[in-house]
């Protein structure tokens, strides 16, 4: 129970991310008591993404050595390790690599995606399955792996299960807790597929070999993951029923909370299972941040934003794409970037591509209303463009609704509150993840803004329905959502 466990004790959250691992030693009120992160190199060529799996142990060593500097009295409850969702390797039996890593966006396996498809998986390019069948073509047999499976081997020194959210772009049936039926007719055979656990499991233990190497104390819990969007969504504790977390960066993704799957037929929203046996419905755009890099490399975004006060609305209206091809809140592989108008300067410019972000942030919600989901508890806003005081308020605007700004929202800390949940710290993941959660701020809309940017909101739909992009019913929602009808 919670109340006979020592006050003083922590939990190591750990993330596997695209750019270095970082470690996390949070205490039960979300003060961050340690932290360490070290470099990861990776290998891109065209479609081609890899990492040396090597590099994953080298880099948790280096970061929980400098996370638990110091920190010899502090007794840790447990640990969780996040990693890239998608990411793959194959192992050999004793767990040793035998293949590269095949990083989330890695598009080498389109064939093979499409065998998939054909077989009836509802499966993307770029998900794990498809990249599994091309390295056992390409490397021969082996047991399919997912980034912390590796991690989580070498530290407790066993073969791990799965947890369920890494194994869902892996073909993993979150509804039936099962392997679909045809994968060895795909040609998996049933010793290169793991078994699976639900995220919060106990795992085993750490080892005396990991923790003569990590510093992580011997015996240490440790509990199945998440998926890294997973991580980040605990991160900032949007975990009760219509709840949304907004994930900002160099693109979009929305994460939700339903205690029933949210069915979508276009497979664009795809649904997680929580520990507790909830849903954690969610989708990922390609607009974004990354836009404002691309287009204005070397400004100031804080200067920028000031400018771009003067033009609310803009004189343009922008979808603005980090990439070509859209996945949420509509599938389009052919979408491009657009601007409509003429921007009369940088800074309005600067301003259509804030705000069209924005749009289609609102768009997302609007497709996840007209697909059912909960949409009535708190929405937060992180990712680096959270850090942004003017973009927080002007899509709060846009959306007409308050969200909150949390301090802290790394995914190491959600998996922090993940192995405090899994080590039977709180009875439920939403309430470790309150405890440790701080929020920083609540934006409010302003009174009057939200009603300045409906026309061009409109007009932005009405482009997407034109160009055959978005749904003609799913423009017709939002436009009824704009109006004030909310009927279905």
């Amino acid at each position: 129970m919670a109340d006979e466990r020592s006050e003083d004790e922590a939990w190591l959250g750990i993330d596997l991310g695209t750019q270095s691992v970082r470690v996390l030693l949070a205490a039960r009120d979300g003060t961050v008591l340690g932290s360490g992160s070290a470099p990861l190199a990776g290998r891109r060529d065209g479609v081609r993404h890899e990492q040396d799996p090597a590099e994953w142990w080298d880099g948790l060593c280096a970061a929980s050595r400098a996370a638990l500097s110091g920190r010899a009295k502090v007794p840790v409850g447990g640990l969780a390790v996040c990693g890239t969702s998608g990411t793959v390797l194959l192992t050999d039996g004793a767990g040793r690599p035998m293949s590269p890593a095949l990083m989330y966006d890695d598009g080498r396996a389109t064939a093979q995606a499409a065998r998939a498809r054909m077989a009836g998986l509802d499966v993307q390019d770029t998900w794990a399955l498809p990249k599994a069948l091309w390295l056992t073509e390409t490397y021969g047999p082996g047991r399919i792996t997912h980034q912390p499976d590796l991690v989580v081997s070498l530290l407790t020194g066993e073969l791990p299960p799965a947890d369920s959210s890494h194994a869902l772009k892996t073909g993993y049936d979150v509804e039936r807790d099962a392997w679909p039926a045809m994968l060895p007719r795909l040609g998996l055979s049933d010793t290169a597929i793991p078994d699976v656990v639900r995220p919060g499991t106990r795992l085993g233990e750490v080892c005396a070999t990991a923790a003569d190497v990590t510093g992580i104390p011997a015996g240490t819990p440790v509990v199945a993951g998440m998926t890294d969007g997973c991580a980040a969504q605990i991160a900032s504790a949007a975990l009760r029923p219509g709840s949304w977390n907004s994930v900002l960066g160099t693109t979009l993704v929305l994460k939700g909370a339903s205690p029933e799957p949210v069915r979508d037929p276009t497979g664009v929203v795809y649904n997680h299972r929580a520990p507790d046996g909830g849903w954690l419905p969610g989708g990922a755009s390609s607009v974004g941040a990354g836009v404002l890099t691309a287009a204005f490399a070397g400004a100031d975004p804080a200067a920028m934003d000031e400018l771009a006060t003067a033009y609310e609305p803009s004189g343009a209206i922008a979808y603005p794409l980090v990439s070509p091809g859209e996945r949420f809140p509509f599938l389009a592989p052919d979408a491009c970037a657009l601007v409509l108008g003429e921007p009369e300067s940088e800074a309005d410019l600067w301003a259509a591509l804030l705000q069209g972000v924005g749009y289609a942030e609102r768009l997302c919600l609007d497709y996840l209303h007209h697909l059912g989901a909960p949409l009535d508890g708190t929405l937060t806003f992180t990712g680096g463009a959270a850090r942004s005081r003017y973009w927080n308020q002007l899509r709060a605007d846009i959306l007409g609704r308050p969200a909150r700004v949390p301090r802290q929202t790394e995914p190491a800390l959600g998996m922090a509150a993940l192995a405090a949940y899994g080590t039977g710290a709180a009875p439920r993941l939403e309430e470790a993840a309150e405890a440790m959660v701080r929020i920083r701020a609540t934006v409010e809309p302003r009174p009057g803004n939200t009603a300045r940017f409906a026309e061009p909101y409109a007009r932005l739909v009405d482009e997407l329905t034109s160009r055959g992009w978005l749904p003609p019913p799913v423009a017709a929602h939002a436009h009824a959502r704009l109006d004030g009808d909310t009927a279905q």
